[in-house]
């Protein structure tokens, strides 16, 4: 199977890819604007033929043994491994990340959860089985909830597409992914390489629709059981309204705005080195990068300076080339929207450098047909001005400074946010307390942005709920039934008496 074969269409609905009902829609490089894939939108129809699809499929993957699902999941794995090189090459054309990020980070990631779903699907934990009345034997089963519909964003679509497909399956559930439409071609590939191993017709299904339509519908369908949505927490909350007016179980992975603590007994070194690599990855369309570093006073000029000397060096060009460190942001369209908050900061603030849409690349790159923009680092900025509280989703970086931990600490907790943070401490007794105190569903020490398949992924407060990745994911994928069975075949219980009857 051809996994890049898109002129089939861009549904992949029990198996097959198939065009949508919708509008053409045309799927662009960022680089340089030309056209990647023209598409055809799904509508409600498709959505619903989708669903269908997923409902007739889960009768039979819902009762293959773990085992089964298992291999499955394995072979998976294997067939990603062996597509590498395609899906490193769309993923970089249809979303402008560098290619050595795609290659080394993005399919990497996927076909490590994929091989780390297959050995979760064997280990539905629950209570261990026992007399806990003293009549009874009870024990817990661990079951598919059904159908999942699931809504994932452009920023990683090939490993948002894993992070939602793959626990699903893995616990029994069939799947229908809606992709951003912007990037929808790595997620289509993720689904026919499913159909490629061995994983039954209808057991994941995507659909490309826009938000308002085929998303929509889909959350409210009343075929899905579950919805689970990644993506910025404004959309998050009419996800949630949807979804919860029909009693579904809802997962939110919403937006950030993750702090970056400096202590003053910090390793400079490694603490400007990790800023500039957490507050640019993927372009900084990351909802854990680095946003808004606090540094406590002694190290701040240092820091800001050190960070500006390395945003200076910053290889900006085309993203196919090995050796650029930062492409353009998804669309133009977003690259206005982060430009336009460097714009409003210069008002009350001073942007150090960066803040101009650059021309021209590291190797001649023509960059004005791009959706390119620079490292850009923001000093002077108030606590409460936009630029530090709003989600920016850019390579912008806001660095405050802080005087005691105290204050350290409550800076970097004051925003409605709570997906990620770090601390930079060579003490162990700071690191706990940070850890300890930061709101926030991740907290690295020493480190800003690496994640793993076996440790969960999710946020506090406005960032949302639910886990993504690891054994907790599983466990969010499926429902806990109890069962009780009677150990005394006496007729009369004593507990009758409390409804009819004296003892």
């Amino acid at each position: 199977m051809d996994l890049t074969d898109f002129g089939a269409g861009a549904q992949y609905i029990a198996g097959r890819r198939t065009r949508g009902s919708g509008e053409p829609f045309q799927v662009v490089n960022p680089a340089d604007g030309s056209v990647v894939e023209q598409v055809a939108l799904a509508g409600t129809g498709d959505v619903d033929a989708a669903v269908a699809a997923a409902k007739a499929a889960l009768p039979g993957w819902s009762s293959a043994t773990p085992g089964a699902r298992s291999e499955a999941l394995t072979r998976l794995a294997a067939v990603l491994a062996g597509a590498a090189d395609d899906l490193a090459r769309v993923e970089t054309a249809q979303t402008g990340k560098p290619v050595k990020l795609a290659t080394e980070f993005d399919v990497p990631g996927t076909v490590d959860n994929a091989a780390f779903f297959a050995g979760a699907a064997r280990n539905l934990e629950g209570k261990a089985a026992g007399e806990y009345s003293g009549d009874h034997t009870s024990y817990v089963r661990r079951e598919a909830i059904g159908v999942v519909g699931s809504i994932s964003p452009w920023n990683y679509p090939l490993q948002m597409a894993a992070w939602k497909i793959l626990p699903a399956i893995a616990a029994g559930n069939t799947i229908v992914l809606k992709p951003a439409e912007l990037t929808p071609l790595t997620s289509l590939m993720f689904a026919a390489a499913c159909t490629e191993a061995g994983i039954p017709d209808g057991v994941v299904n995507v659909v490309t629709g826009a938000g308002r339509t085929a998303g929509e519908h889909l959350v409210g369908h009343p075929g899905v059981a579950m919805v689970s949505f990644t993506g910025s927490t404004a959309v998050g909350r009419r996800v949630a309204e949807i979804a919860t007016a029909g009693v579904k179980r809802t997962h939110l992975e919403l937006g950030g705005k993750a702090p970056f603590v400096v202590f003053d007994d910090a390793d400079l070194d490694a603490a400007v080195h990790g800023a500039v690599a957490a507050s640019l990855i993927n372009g900084g369309q990351d909802c854990t990068a680095a946003t808004r570093a606090y540094v406590q006073r002694p190290l701040y000029d240092a820091f800001v300076a050190g960070v500006a000397e390395l945003y200076a060096a910053i290889r900006i060009g085309d993203p196919l080339n090995p050796y650029t460190d930062l492409g353009p942001l998804v669309s133009y369209a977003h690259r206005d929207r982060v430009a336009g908050f460097v714009e409003r900061a210069r008002s009350y603030a001073t942007v150090v450098t960066g803040g101009r849409v650059p021309t021209t690349g590291h190797d001649g790159h023509d960059l004005t047909r791009g959706a390119y923009y620079p490292p850009t680092l923001v000093t002077g900025a108030a606590q409460d001005s936009e630029v530090v509280q709003g989600e920016i989703f850019g390579p912008v970086l806001v660095v405050l400074p802080f005087d005691g931990d105290d204050e350290g600490l409550r800076l970097a907790n004051d925003t409605p946010y709570g997906l990620a943070a770090s601390a930079w401490t060579s003490n162990v007794h700071r690191s706990l307390r940070a850890t300890r105190e930061l709101a926030a569903g991740c907290v690295w020490v020493n480190d800003h942005i690496p994640i793993i398949s076996e440790m969960p992924h999710g946020g506090y407060k406005a960032s949302g709920y639910g886990k993504d990745m690891s054994q907790y994911s599983l466990d969010e994928y499926t429902q806990v039934k109890h069962v009780m069975f009677d150990t005394t075949a006496v007729a009369r219980k004593d507990w009758h008496r409390t409804v009819f009857g004296d003892r």
